[in-house]
């Protein structure tokens, strides 16, 4: 078995490279989630270690000590990230010249030779889902015998080997909580809107939406949502409040938790049994009905993407969702005392002056407990990347998705619609949300009812006012 470690580089100050089913950016508030992607690969090879280096704020130095005893780097990228974490792939091999490195994550699986090409010292990149691949190269299987790879030969010739089939039998794959107990310190991982500390894992791959947007449906998971048993889901749970007694909130991190409705309720009796508090990711077409059995069984919040208040722009991006469905969806939400994170995207394809202020009246109408606003971000991969580009929405010359300190940036503009007024939509939508009479005295009344909470908003506040300092200098 090689010496493998499996590595999230150092980047950015704050920059989440581990965000699960979105973005990688820094955010307005620093968050970090927990690396599953690698945990799950480094939880079938026997003696890896993780190392997951932005929360835990490290450096490369304790990293380049490390590898001079490695045989094998597995390092996650992103489109974003991707320059910087080939520069320190390069200082891994200097500090180890016969060490292979690997890379994973959705940027090498659409974009493979281009990443091999412009990655010199990279040594194979994974295609799609990745864990039993990694798992071949760990144990020895020569390159050009593993499937789900394109790699470099002796002679410096890039060979793409056949697809890797999908993992059907979920329950197969290995606990990533105990790569969580082994390597990681859960209170380095923070979400503003979880209980801390949380963790998160997957209970399923996979989402049967076609939003457009969406990285890792077009690029890794796939659009069947292959799926956990809920008692397997429950077994780890059990595990995890052995290992972290501490542990305040579970959320279950897939695309779409809720894509399997009669499953949904069976997990949320097992967590009913187990007495935790959890969250997870909804479509907001949920029933009233489902909606109670997860409420009565511990579910806390739900992280829901309305994108847009605007019915032809969630036409435009296949949301496969109507306003009025949504807005029924989050009164019943209301009803029965579940908080929703409320996500939205501002420059999606038909967006206009508009078309924001109806977002933003329609969030306000609706009311999540917090909500995040996104820049549209066409990822490669993703149809929206190809939309952008066939129709001139993109620079390819400036596509950029963050800039210098890793922020997002606006890199889709329309004739009607410029990168500037996309970009500071963003500040609009949270000041008109957020500094209003009665979002403001619902959050001082949760402030009064907890000091903890206090604490958090008040940390939360510099944090986001530090963000639109960042925004207004870049």
């Amino acid at each position: 078995m090689m010496r493998t470690l499996f590595l999230q580089p150092p980047s950015f100050d704050g920059f989440d490279g581990g965000a699960g089913s979105r973005y990688q950016a820094k955010r307005e508030i620093k968050s970090f989630w927990y690396p599953t992607w690698l945990a799950q690969p480094a939880a079938l090879v026997p003696g890896s270690r993780l190392i997951d280096a932005p929360p835990a704020k490290m450096g490369m130095d304790p990293i380049l000590e490390d590898v001079k005893n490695r045989d094998l780097v597995v390092m996650h990228t992103s489109t974003p990230s991707f320059a910087s974490d080939v520069r320190v792939a390069q200082m891994l091999k200097d500090a180890n010249p016969k060490l292979m490195i690997g890379m994973v994550g959705a940027k090498v699986a659409v974009q493979p030779n281009e990443s091999m090409e412009k990655g010199g010292p990279i040594d194979f990149v994974a295609r799609n889902e990745f864990d039993f691949t990694i798992k071949e190269i760990a144990e020895g299987k020569p390159l050009a015998e593993v499937d789900g790879i394109t790699w470099r030969n002796e002679k410096g010739e890039i060979i793409a080997n056949k697809d890797r089939a999908m993992i059907e039998d979920m329950d197969s794959l290995p606990f990533v909580t105990e790569v969580y107990k082994r390597d990681l310190n859960i209170n380095d991982y923070f979400i503003g809107y979880l209980k801390h500390p949380y963790i998160s894992i997957y209970t399923g791959r996979g989402c049967k939406s076609r939003c457009t947007f969406c990285l890792w449906p077009q690029t890794v998971g796939g659009h069947r949502y292959r799926t956990r048993s809920p008692e397997h889901v429950a077994a780890e749970v059990r595990l995890a409040k052995q290992y972290f007694p501490e542990v305040q909130e579970f959320m279950f991190d897939d695309d779409t938790f809720t894509d399997d409705l009669p499953r949904a309720e069976a997990i949320a009796r097992e967590m009913g049994k187990l007495g935790v508090t959890w969250s997870c990711n909804a479509k907001a077409n949920v029933p009233y009905e489902t909606l109670k059995v997860l409420k009565e069984n511990g579910l806390r919040l739900l992280l829901v993407g309305y994108e847009s208040g605007n019915q032809q722009i969630l036409h435009n991006i296949k949301k496969g969702m109507r306003v009025e469905t949504a807005k029924e969806f989050t009164r019943n939400c209301h009803k029965l005392g579940i908080k929703i994170h409320g996500t939205f995207i501002v420059g999606l394809p038909g967006e206009t002056k508009e078309t924001i202020q109806e977002t933003i009246k329609f969030a306000k109408e609706i009311n999540p407990h917090t909500l995040q606003v996104s820049l549209a971000a066409p990822y490669p991969g993703t149809f929206l990347h190809k939309q952008a580009t066939e129709n001139g929405w993109l620079n390819e010359a400036e596509a950029e998705l963050i800039d210098e300190s890793g922020v997002q940036i606006a890199p889709l503009h329309y004739p009607h619609l410029s990168h500037t007024e996309i970009f500071e939509s963003v500040e609009e939508f949270y000041r008109k949300f957020y500094f209003r009479g009665s979002k403001i005295a619902s959050i001082v009344n949760e402030m009064v009812r907890s000091p903890q909470m206090m604490k958090r908003r008040l940390r939360e506040g510099v944090e986001f006012f530090q963000f639109l300092k960042d925004r207004h200098a870049a």
